[in-house]
């Protein structure tokens, strides 16, 4: 019984999203970093990005994990993603970032191409729902603003990614779909992978 409440509060809050539009006031109250801004405005915490693809009409909608292959592989992913197609993938080389302490990212250039397979496949078209999460929210932004340059109209990002802020302890506790409890796996399907077009 427990759980029909919780489904009804997030198809509710899904519905609450799909008519009230692009969320740009409603995330600028939030105090969204500009990193995560996006030029649609569509911007949505974890919980608002499965109460809206719930509410979604099937078929409407495409829900796509954009982090690195190692990431969706050895952290995990949310359940019921349609597919996953990285925004970047590391250096094939392992190349060391000095300015930002980590691993280069090289960004990857079949990206648009990858979703509009997935898209295809899906039979979503460029007006549909488009919900994209990352580890945090930052390549999210970058991602939904790539595509809305190629002409998809309502590209959500999720602000707070499938691992949130960091606290200040320096670890991934602060929000985030996992951090919100919302259902997610290591088992990915051969369908959701990302098998880039040769």
């Amino acid at each position: 019984m427990k759980g029909v409440g919780v489904r009804a509060a997030l198809m509710g809050l899904g519905v609450a999203l799909l008519v009230a539009g692009p969320m740009s006031s409603h995330a600028e109250a939030r105090d969204v970093p500009s990193e995560k801004q996006t030029r649609l405005g569509l911007l949505v915490t974890a919980t608002e990005a499965a109460a809206l693809l719930a509410a979604t009409p099937p078929g409407r909608a495409l829900f796509i994990d954009i982090r690195t292959r190692g990431e969706v592989e050895y952290v995990g992913h949310p359940t019921g993603i349609d597919g996953h197609v990285p925004y970047a993938e590391l250096s094939e080389f392992g190349d060391w970032d000095d300015k930002a302490g980590r691993y280069k990212v090289e960004l990857n250039s079949r990206f648009g191409a990858g979703v509009a397979r997935l898209a295809e496949r899906k039979s979503i078209g460029k007006g549909d729902v488009v919900v994209l999460i990352c580890r945090s929210g930052d390549r999210s932004a970058r991602a939904a603003n790539l595509l809305a340059d190629l002409g998809y109209t309502r590209v959500f990002s999720v602000f707070d990614g499938f691992e949130g802020d960091l606290s200040k302890e320096g670890r991934r506790t602060v929000n985030g779909w996992r951090n919100a409890g919302l259902p997610w796996t290591y088992r990915l399907t051969r369908e959701q992978a990302y098998r880039p077009a040769p």
